[in-house]
């Protein structure tokens, strides 16, 4: 009964939080464009519920051609990057502008498109991205069989990992959150989950 509520939930929060904050949908998209151009939305696949892919929104927030000095042009970035279970602590592609907005997770907010649309969830696993999902299931197998689970429940804006350590939890403890999120979820843990991200969402403040 739960996951036909919870989208109900999913599309009613959403819209209420996308009228709430209004503003932020004319004020940051005018300051990206102005820092550093168009485009001031990011999309790029994401691997969503039973491995379907989608695109997933983000404000902007590195340089315009951040996939291609990644993966062709700088080969050390790209091995500093899977080193650090796709992840880099200081990376110089995101703007400065990008970096406040990314530290008060306010790119993350075009999410609720996908939310409204239904490729996400407001709470649920992270959404993987293909590449990463066969480069980290390489790097720590005993992940891989966890994946057909985690992959039955719709990714999350927010969830158990992004509310208890965000980046610097190692992949395979990533994945180990969200395969009990998606064997044990319910309204009361999606509920602690959302009541946790406020302050998740300044940790990095």
């Amino acid at each position: 009964m739960y996951r036909y509520l919870k989208r109900t939930i999913d599309i009613v929060l959403s819209l209420f939080l996308a009228l709430l904050f209004f503003p932020i949908w004319i004020i940051i998209p005018l300051i990206i464009w102005l820092d550093s151009g168009w485009p001031v939305i990011y999309s790029h696949r994401r691997v969503g519920q039973n491995g379907r892919n989608f695109r997933l929104y983000k404000f902007r927030t590195m340089i315009k051609d951040a996939d291609r000095v990644l993966y062709q042009k700088d080969k050390r970035l790209l091995k500093k990057f899977k080193a650090g279970d796709w992840k880099l602590a200081a990376d110089p592609r995101i703007t400065k502008l990008g970096r406040f907005l990314r530290n008060l997770t306010i790119d993350e907010f075009p999410q609720i498109y996908n939310v409204v649309y239904g490729d996400m969830s407001l709470v649920g696993p992270r959404a993987y991205i293909p590449r990463e999902l066969v480069d980290q299931t390489k790097k720590y197998p005993r992940t891989k069989p966890w994946m057909p689970t985690i992959l039955t429940v719709k990714p999350g804006i927010t969830g158990p990992w992004q509310t208890s350590g965000r980046n610097v939890i190692p992949f395979d403890k990533r994945a180990g959150m969200d395969l009990n999120y998606a064997k044990h979820y319910n309204f009361w843990w999606d509920l602690l989950i959302i009541l946790k991200t406020p302050q998740a969402m300044l940790s990095k403040w």
